[in-house]
């Protein structure tokens, strides 16, 4: 009887065991459809004014930097304001930074005093925001650090940034981990559904401009942290910012500041999976609030960047920087507000689309949903576009008051445009539809 009962525990657990080594995969459609997100830098180097690696950059010591606990206070901050921006500009979900390098939580954590709780400020940011995103419909996300420039236990000897912390007590790793898993799990326990988690910090244990190689100075643990993820909220996704192909278990590849297969920044050199995509990227030239940083791009940049990212099969993450009392810059609104205008018009021709007959292109981009392509002529002087369509059906303009002529070469299924007429100053756009 012994042996028997023995036997069918073993079972159990192997079965057990096989049950928890299958990966989760979470519904990934709202992300495909969706296209467009806001990313918003928020935290005590907002104060400074100069960039959310500041603390690195000058560099500022530990002791020195958590003299901002006492500054950061963003009595103007407002969770509904910042989520009814992001609706009006066509955005359909958030990604926020609950932690980032510095190692500051914007929300009640236990797990360490460096928190908004404990600045004059005294409220939960991430609990307001995701309260709000529950209430308008809005999809959130939180970006999540796991490379720390002020917690001792963080491996900082083998790390390549935050050298100039002045840490001096020898690391304990396994410290570090228990930590991170803790504020994951207050963070995916006390929230509500939380759309996903977004990890940024595991190129600071590799070699310099590594894109190929997964090796680390250090064992991050994600199986442990994925498995932990997916157990609490198993609809969560899960990405990494790790500028390297995607890891088991990861449900959508990052690549920062560029188009997915152009790496024109020199960030995103890695090759292009076949998982879902996202592109992010700033409006000016900081992720965080930096008060000199006057170089917006342009609201005809921005929608460029979003249908050639979009002509990928891939998802704008579009950041902001609010200033340390909580506001988004006027500019930023600006820009987002003429973004929203053009989506109401045209967004049909970016929410819900794959990559269309080929990638981006120097004169624009293509989408498709189902048997119809949307070409973006994002350049007003292209002449013409040949493309191969063997199977057109019919070709028309979308916004141009123009009649589209072209022409079909029957060998090749090659589809010539002769772009003429009085162009759209954002994207002139053909709807094709095919056999």
């Amino acid at each position: 009887m012994k042996k028997y009962f023995l036997f069918f525990a073993l079972i159990f657990v192997m079965a057990n065991l096989s049950a928890q080594s299958k990966a989760v995969k979470p519904d990934v459609k709202w992300f495909e459809d969706a296209r467009f997100g806001m990313f918003v830098h928020f935290g005590p180097y907002s104060v400074l004014g100069d960039g959310e690696w500041v603390m690195n950059n000058r560099p500022i010591k530990t002791n020195e930097y958590k003299r901002l606990q006492d500054f950061f206070n963003p009595q103007k901050f407002n969770a509904a304001e910042w989520v009814q921006i992001a609706k009006s500009a066509g955005m359909k979900y958030i990604a926020f930074t609950s932690r980032h390098h510095d190692s500051f939580s914007n929300w009640d954590t236990k797990q360490s005093d460096w928190n908004i709780m404990n600045t004059p400020y005294g409220k939960d940011i991430v609990r307001q925001l995701a309260d709000e995103c529950h209430k308008q419909g809005m999809k959130l996300v939180l970006y999540y650090s796991i490379l720390d420039w002020m917690r001792s236990d963080y491996q900082y000897e083998t790390g390549r940034t935050g050298k100039g912390s002045g840490r001096t007590e020898k690391s304990d790793w396994n410290s570090y981990i228990n930590f991170m898993k803790a504020q994951l799990t207050e963070l995916l326990t006390n929230y509500g559904p939380i759309a996903g988690i977004w990890f940024d910090g595991h190129w600071d244990q590799t070699e310099h401009e590594n894109r190929t190689d997964q090796s680390t100075y250090v064992d991050w643990h994600y199986p442990e942290i994925y498995e932990l993820i997916h157990r609490l909220q198993p609809e969560c996704l899960i990405a990494n910012n790790h500028h390297l192909p995607p890891f088991e278990g990861e449900s959508y590849q990052i690549f920062e500041r560029d188009v997915p297969g152009e790496n024109k920044g020199g960030l995103s050199g890695q090759e292009v999976s076949k998982l879902p995509l996202e592109t992010c990227q700033t409006i000016n030239g900081s992720w965080g609030f930096d008060i000199t940083d006057d170089k917006y791009k342009s609201t005809k940049e921005l929608l460029d960047l979003l249908i050639r990212t979009a002509g990928t099969g891939a998802n704008l993450l579009l950041n902001v920087g609010p200033m340390p009392n909580g506001k988004i810059q006027t500019e930023c609104i600006e820009r987002l507000q003429q973004m929203g205008e053009w989506m109401d018009k045209y967004g049909y021709t970016i929410y819900g689309t794959k990559q269309g007959f080929t990638l981006p292109q120097s004169w624009g981009a293509i989408t498709n949903k189902g048997k119809t392509y949307y070409i973006h002529i994002l350049e007003k002087d292209t002449p013409s576009i040949t493309l191969n369509i063997p199977n057109i059906k019919s070709a028309k303009w979308l916004n141009v008051d123009s009649k589209l002529v072209w022409g079909r070469d029957k060998k090749t299924g090659d589809v010539t445009f002769t772009i003429d007429g009085k162009l759209d100053d954002i994207s002139s756009i053909i709807e094709v539809e095919v056999k």
